[in-house]
């Protein structure tokens, strides 16, 4: 029993290793252009403020963890490998959404992939909700935040045609 519960919180850790690596690497691509160039562009006056980036990020993260772990340690089965698998290309596109609209200061390469990454989210959601509904429902507030980062963006697009 015990070397169960020792693998169990191995893949909750290596989840949330995974996640915050993410985010460690999502913030080094954002801080490469967040101060200089990202003030330039014409932005809508309902953005969020900068400082709220952070704590956001950082909780949906951690639910984002927490969320696939639920899915992990459920019975092995396809689905729940589906789901695993959408999760992970779901982070993908997260990852490199920084590195496009930050890194390479693409607002319009960036609405493309928060465009691939709102499908993917949308599914995993789906997806988890069909192996763990409480798995599912930790994805809700990431699926509503990219969906009001997807408008942002698209919004970003169009002021600074």
């Amino acid at each position: 029993m015990g070397e169960k519960r020792n693998h169990q919180l191995g893949a909750l850790f290596g989840f949330i290793f995974l996640v915050l690596l993410v985010e460690i690497m999502g913030k080094w691509l954002t801080d490469l252009s967040v101060h200089d160039w990202y003030p330039t562009l014409n932005r809508p006056e309902w953005r969020p403020p900068n400082w709220i980036f952070g704590p956001v990020w950082t909780a949906l993260y951690l639910m984002m963890a927490i969320a696939a772990w639920l899915v992990y340690r459920s019975t092995p089965s396809s689905e729940r490998t589906l789901a695993l698998g959408f999760f992970f290309v779901q982070l993908f596109f997260n990852l490199i959404w920084s590195g496009l609209f930050f890194g390479l200061r693409s607002p319009l390469l960036g609405l493309i992939d928060i465009s691939f990454l709102w499908m993917f989210v949308f599914c995993t959601v789906f997806l988890f909700c069909r192996v763990n509904g409480i798995a599912g429902l930790l994805l809700v507030p990431y699926l509503i935040w990219v969906s009001y980062a997807a408008i942002l963006n698209a919004v970003i697009v169009q002021l600074n045609q």
